[in-house]
Parts: C-alpha cells; sequence; structure tokens
C-alpha cells in the first residue's frame, strides 16, 4: 500500500506531482494514521508523526514518489455577515469566545449550523444564511499542529511542541516575525 508520512502546505508542492486527490469533511481531517482512499479508488495510508490538521490544498507526499492533494468537502455550513467590519469582529469575539471551528474572510464568517449560536448571532445583529461549502476553519490554540516555514502564515515548524495562542488570521499588510526566540504568551 502506498503511504504518506508528510505534509506540505497548499502552494509548496509541486502541482506537477499530483497522482490524485483525497476529499474529506472537516471532521475527517485531523489525523495522524489513518488508511484513506483517493477519490480515484487509490488506497494509501496516512502515517504522521502527530495528528495534525489537513487543510484544503494541501499535498501528502507519498514515499514511493508524487502527492495526493487534499481536498475540503462541501458540507453545510452558516455564513454570517455583518453591516460594519466592527460588528462582524464583535460576531467573532463571541464566537472565539465559545470555541467554535470558524473560518474568518474580510467580509464573512463561515460557522456548523447550530441553532443556538446562529439565534445569539441574529440577536446581536447578524445577517446570517444557510449555505453549503467546504470549512477550513482556523487552527487556534488547540494542539492542531498545522505550522510549517512554508505555511502561508510562516508561523514556525508545523511539528513543533510550543503552545499556539497566537491568531492565523493577521490579515493583508501585517507580517509578524515569529522566530524560535519570540513566543512570548
Amino acid at each position: 500500500m502506498l503511504r504518506s508520512t508528510q505534509i506540505f502546505s497548499a502552494g509548496h508542492w509541486p502541482k506537477s506531482g499530483r497522482r490524485a486527490t483525497v476529499t474529506l469533511a472537516h471532521h475527517d481531517r485531523h489525523r495522524r494514521r489513518i488508511r484513506l482512499t483517493a477519490d480515484d479508488g487509490t488506497a494509501f495510508l496516512l502515517d504522521l508523526a502527530e495528528a495534525t490538521v489537513l487543510r484544503h490544498g494541501d499535498g501528502l507526499k507519498l514515499e514511493e514518489g508524487g502527492y495526493i492533494e487534499v481536498q475540503a468537502a462541501p458540507e453545510p455550513l452558516v455564513e454570517v455577515r455583518a453591516g460594519t467590519p466592527q460588528l462582524l469582529a464583535r460576531l467573532a469575539w463571541h464566537l472565539g469566545n465559545r470555541h467554535l471551528p470558524a473560518e474568518i474572510h474580510a467580509d464573512r464568517i463561515l460557522i456548523r449550523d447550530d441553532h443556538v449560536i446562529v439565534d445569539m448571532l441574529k440577536g446581536l445583529g447578524a445577517e446570517v444564511r444557510h449555505t453549503e461549502a467546504p470549512f477550513d476553519p482556523e487552527g487556534g490554540a488547540y494542539g492542531q499542529h498545522n505550522h510549517d516555514p512554508s505555511h502561508p502564515y510562516g508561523l514556525g515548524s508545523r511539528y513543533g511542541k510550543q503552545p499556539h495562542s497566537h491568531d492565523h488570521a493577521h490579515g493583508h499588510g501585517h507580517h509578524h516575525h515569529h522566530g524560535d526566540d519570540d513566543h512570548h504568551h
């Protein structure tokens, strides 16, 4: 059976080396060791040093050569929008305060459907609508080691053991250097 022991972040592996894709829902993308079947039927073993969040566009490097590309499966979500950037930021704070997985964009937030949370958001002035989309939420501070030097946000080693309390959504125009010695928590 084919075997993958390394992950490369989206944009940091050669697309010309793609042998297949594997489409997984969000709850199936936090893995360490599992047998998977690619979309074309190719079976392979994912065998990582520790549980890692697989993100849309990541390349799983096969020991035999080539890559399997991770695709985020569309799933039922709620799209949260706000009339002002300040309100959107407030809504993001309320979601973060409840430790809910959330995918943050400049103009919207995607979350899983939860009628209690949706009612709370509406009460705060949010515009919400049901949608179906791939879900690729923020990594957060809960041991989801998805930080390699080639990751678009460049936040230390993907397999590092340092605590992760910083947010990955730095936005455009904000450049932060995170060297080995400047993780002040």
